[in-house]
């Protein structure tokens, strides 16, 4: 099992209402749909438990993934993907997509 870890922040203009019924209503629906991913979680972050200030992103999100290479190579360029990525892409800054395994 592989996990695949998104952290970002929003782009100016993009409120967190508008992006979070866009999570639930499309990104959330359309990517579970795709059979080798075996769950996919938003999360907001919402503050720091040790330090001071704000957490460096806004969001992450965690997909667990049973075939990483049939997901790359298959499912990201496929149009269902391509879409939801489009739509991501135009809402987001800087993110930042990491491949993890459990330890």
């Amino acid at each position: 099992m592989s996990y695949l870890l998104l952290r970002y922040t929003l782009k100016d203009g993009v409120s967190p209402e508008e992006f979070e019924k866009w999570v639930k209503e499309t990104d959330q629906p359309k990517m579970r749909s795709l059979r080798r991913v075996k769950s996919f979680n938003t999360y907001r972050m919402t503050g720091l438990l040790m330090g001071e200030g704000e957490p460096a992103q806004q969001y992450a999100e965690l997909f667990e993934i049973d075939d990483l290479d049939g997901f790359a190579s298959e499912d990201m360029p496929g149009d269902l993907v391509q879409s939801v990525m489009g739509e991501f892409m135009g809402m987001v800054d800087n993110p930042e997509f990491s491949i993890c395994e459990e330890v």
